[in-house]
């Protein structure tokens, strides 16, 4: 009986798996449309290709549900791109007019009836199309590939009908997703391609496409491949009336065409109006709201012309931040960047973008501040004072393979000890690199109400890794960076300068709260996310900390080596105690009000219980990080003195910044206001906002 057994089992398992498989194809003809061919990112078919780029997929509803209560036409063409995390990027055909922020509420409508709310996304440029994310729901994560959604107003009432079998999202793992025009080529920007550092396909074996037609299009040559940039030779669009093509990157031999969601311009630039800036601040950011005032008014103090930010998709009041700034006078210009873990395509985005505008550009993070002690008593722009021609005795010339190598680091104590080993400076420097010293919690619990410069003074002894600034002239024409540094033509050479001179105040290791926000994701393209557990030795890791997001015991006292007060002294010399006020007019007009109350009762506890030094304190804390905390400043402010009492003195934030304007008698008009709340005389707050530039308050009131 058991040999009987063993003979049939095969036949039966055999069977099982055939009619398993015709079970499966069975199943998946009858949801699939004869007439429409499936995406699939890694098809080589020249007909999948052709069809890819000229259906065009739209969205029917009934009056009351459809976009048309928003804009018209009421059939609007959309496409879907499935970015990590089962997050879905819903992009409207750029025919139609970009919506406003408050069009309302919409949702994804997926097969099945399956329904995922959408929230707007911001606008992608060139051309400007509207974006919606919604969630794929659990149910279609089962298997591949994901069938796009239809985007709708309202899910209730009658849904639209699906009439055919949708479409299959563009993945975001295989995708051209940017490209632009320059005055000898065009950039094109590529994920999936060049997957691994390092290790790129040659130029020769891709075709630059350009147009719908991806059969019959112009095709231009691929000049370089590096990274995801890659640059081709300009085509003849002398035929081409439209102000904005199609740009795409074909596979040379098997005629392979990669998805494309990517438009440019063949058209001029319009000149620069304004002049071109020496020196110009480019970084990434994403929720950086908290901290963008305090890096972007520091830079400008010590030189920095001009700053340039390309917003990852921000949650925050990133874009509210950024329009006081701008209020007030600061160079500031933004970019909608929203593709996940493209920091070194950004940077050469960058680069390539503003070499018209800015001769050096500076690559620093929003939690890295370069510092120098001898900057205490400079009477000028003291970034610009390390650029070539200008103090070349702080530099040393340093080879990219040096730098890789690590023999680069030898400028320390030994050339100090031995000025035999200072090199002549090359007559071409092309970028400066600035060693990191990277600060830890400084026993934080929270973020420090006083900000990051003032907040956090404990560092690692040992300097890793480096910033730099580069001649935007010299970078090569690969545009390959690895974050910390670029490329450089032939005839360049980076410059490294003493630690001893400048370094890089990095503040990477914050308050635990700040930190885990960190796990939401990473931007470079080739560091693993905290949460993949591959490389757990890699510089890019924290010591002591897994690949989950969970504190590890004793963070506030770690990478606590030496105590450095050196940019916090600097700081409050400077600055005082306001440089994380944020909107200070905001704050004035609030206190000067004739009747303000506070509601929330949590608020109202902690006012009448005032000899309450710790929660006092946590107050105060919670100001700068809780949404409308300037406004909850404010009413809380304005109910103390209401009530006479002296709540502000428990802590010791504000009793530092009172002692600083009564000793050092400063013109800085909150100063006074919150002295004179705290002396009671709420009757001289009128006479002290008039003390300032009325102009420059009336502007600030109207841009609140």
């Amino acid at each position: 009986m058991s040999r009987k057994l063993r003979s049939t089992l095969p036949y039966f398992i055999i069977s099982l798996l055939f009619l398993a498989s015709l079970y499966h194809n069975i199943f998946r003809s009858s949801l699939s449309d004869d007439n429409f061919l499936r995406l699939s990112p890694f098809s080589r078919s020249i007909d999948f290709n052709r069809q890819f780029h000229q259906q065009q997929l739209s969205i029917k509803a009934s009056d009351s549900d459809s976009l048309s209560a928003v804009t018209p036409p009421s059939t609007i063409s959309t496409f879907s791109v499935l970015l990590p995390a089962w997050q879905v990027l819903v992009v409207i055909s750029p025919e139609i007019t970009p919506f406003p922020p408050d069009s309302g509420d919409f949702f994804c409508l997926f097969p099945d009836n399956e329904i995922s709310p959408a929230r707007a996304s911001g606008t992608l440029p060139s051309p400007e199309r509207s974006t919606f994310t919604c969630e794929l729901p659990v149910r279609l994560r089962r298997k591949s590939p994901y069938p796009e959604p239809v985007l709708i107003k309202s899910p209730a009432g009658v849904l639209p009908a699906m009439t055919n079998s949708p479409a299959d999202m563009l993945r975001w793992n295989y995708l051209v997703y940017d490209a632009m025009f320059t005055e000898n080529d065009v950039v094109v920007f590529a994920k999936g391609v060049n997957k691994r550092q390092g290790k790129n396909w040659d130029p020769w074996e891709f075709n630059c496409v350009f147009g719908d037609d991806v059969v019959n299009g112009v095709k231009t040559a691929v000049t370089s491949s590096a990274q995801e940039v890659f640059r081709c030779q300009l085509p003849d669009l002398t035929s081409v009336s439209s102000p904005l093509i199609k740009v795409s990157l074909e596979f040379s031999a098997s005629k392979r065409v990669i998805p494309s969601i990517a438009y440019a311009s063949p058209t001029r630039k319009v000149a620069n109006s304004e002049p071109k800036s020496l020196l110009c601040a480019c970084t990434m950011v994403y929720n950086v709201a908290k901290f963008l005032r305090e890096w972007i008014i520091y830079h400008s103090k010590i030189g920095v012309d001009k700053f340039i930010l390309y917003d990852n998709v921000s949650e925050d009041e990133f874009n509210q931040v950024v329009t006081e700034l701008i209020n007030e006078g600061y160079n500031i210009s933004t970019k909608f960047w929203h593709w996940p873990k493209t920091q070194e395509a950004g940077f050469s985005h960058c680069a390539i973008d503003n070499k018209d505008k800015c001769t050096w550009m500076m690559y620093v993070d929003v939690d890295e501040f370069v510092y120098s002690r001898s900057w205490s008593n400079s009477p000028g722009p003291m970034l610009k004072s390390l650029l070539p021609n200008i103090a070349e005795s702080n530099l040393l010339g340093v080879s990219h393979s040096e730098v890789e190598s690590g023999e680069g680091n030898m400028y320390a104590d030994e050339l100090l000890a031995n000025p035999g080993y200072f090199k002549k400076v090359p007559p071409r420097v092309g970028e400066i690199m600035i060693g990191c010293h990277e600060f830890g919690p400084s026993n934080r619990n929270s973020h420090p109400t006083v900000g990051v410069l003032q907040g956090y003074n404990c560092r690692k002894r040992t300097e890793n890794r480096h910033k730099s600034i580069v001649l935007l002239d010299a970078i090569s024409d690969s545009l390959v960076n690895v974050v910390h540094h670029f490329y450089l033509k032939e005839g360049y050479k980076m410059m490294k300068i003493d630690k001893r001179s400048v370094v890089v105040n990095h503040y990477k290791f914050q308050a635990w709260p700040e930190f885990k926000a960190k796990f939401k994701r990473r931007v470079s393209a080739y560091v693993p996310d905290w949460t993949e557990s591959v490389n757990p030795n890699s510089q890019d890791r924290t010591p002591g900390l897994g690949f989950t997001a969970v504190e590890p015991e004793g963070w506030p006292k770690k990478f606590c080596e030496v105590r450095d007060n050196g940019l916090k002294m600097l700081s409050e010399k400077w600055f005082g105690n306001t440089l994380q006020l944020g909107n200070t007019t905001a704050l004035l007009h609030c206190l000067y009000s004739e009747e303000v109350s506070v509601k929330d009762s949590k608020w109202q506890s902690i006012l009448q219980d005032t000899n309450d030094n710790v929660r006092a304190t946590e107050l105060f804390d919670e100001f700068s990080s809780s949404p409308g905390g300037s406004r909850m400043f404010c009413e809380v402010l304005s109910e103390a003195w209401f009530r006479y009492t002296d709540i502000l003195y428990f802590n010791p934030y504000w009793a530092e910044l009172v002692k600083e304007g009564e000793e050092n008698k400063s013109d800085k008009s909150f100063i006074k206001v919150v002295i004179l709340v705290l002396h009671g005389k709420r009757q001289n707050l009128f006479q002290v906002i008039c003390s300032t530039s009325i102009e420059k308050e009336q502007r600030h009131t109207t841009n609140p």
